[in-house]
């Protein structure tokens, strides 16, 4: 079994989804007393959210190249940065360590297409929502058709994701702005919706809608378990 490097703290509620994940699936598939050989960083969320607040993203890579490094030197095989939006800084932190990085966009992009879907919707903060780091990956190196919500709610999802979501509250009347703008999506041509921020899955799941939904959180932790025991 490989070891598998985790990179997290962003924040800890979804890095805590990760841990559980991993672990339950090397339990699945080996049996007994398995569970999954990780190494792990965790940072401190705060100075991170300031960063990115800030648009301090080269000192923000700086930050996670560091952390990455520690879990590289703890003897991991290879690489899973716990979060979406941190993504955009995933060059800087690939250039710092040695270990192949498994890029959560790649898993959800590959799962989307098996599903023969073609157009889908994306939800996460607005730097993923917005910018072309995420977006860009799914439309040019995978040939999706991306649909985001419009302004206003791509503003409502975000507030929700840091107000509370990643201070581990969970609120039904969030969950059904959730679900209303993912009908609007719908209505957009969205054949399914990506959850692309690891904290919204603590708010929507599966059962709340009829809607195709991408957990990427347990799509990258299922990815990071196949990496370990391929």
């Amino acid at each position: 079994m490989k070891t598998i490097g985790l990179l997290g703290g962003m924040s800890w509620e979804s890095t805590e989804l990760y841990y559980r994940l991993i672990n339950e699936k090397v339990k699945s598939e080996l049996g007994g007393l398995n569970s999954a050989k990780i190494a792990m960083v965790s940072v401190n969320f705060s100075e991170i959210e300031a960063l990115q607040l800030s648009g301090q993203w080269q000192q923000a890579g700086e930050t996670l190249a560091i952390a990455a490094k520690q879990v590289q030197a703890a003897g991991a095989d290879f690489l899973v940065l716990c979060t979406n939006t941190m993504h955009k800084i995933m060059p800087q932190i690939q250039q710092a360590i040695n270990i192949p990085v498994l890029h959560l966009a790649d898993s959800t992009a590959e799962t989307v297409k098996a599903q023969n879907i073609e157009t889908i919707g994306l939800l996460g903060t607005q730097f993923t929502m917005e910018q072309d780091f995420y977006k860009g990956r799914l439309q040019d190196m995978h040939g999706l058709n991306v649909v985001v919500p419009e302004a206003a709610d791509r503003a409502t999802i975000h507030r929700i994701i840091y107000d509370e979501l990643c201070l581990g509250k969970v609120r039904d009347e969030s969950r059904q702005a959730y679900l209303e703008i993912m009908d609007k999506m719908v209505q957009q041509g969205a054949q399914g919706i990506i959850e692309g921020c690891t904290e919204i899955v603590l708010l929507v799941k599966q059962q709340h809608t009829g809607i195709p939904l991408f957990d990427t959180t347990a799509i990258h932790a299922g990815e990071a378990v196949r990496r370990a025991l391929s």
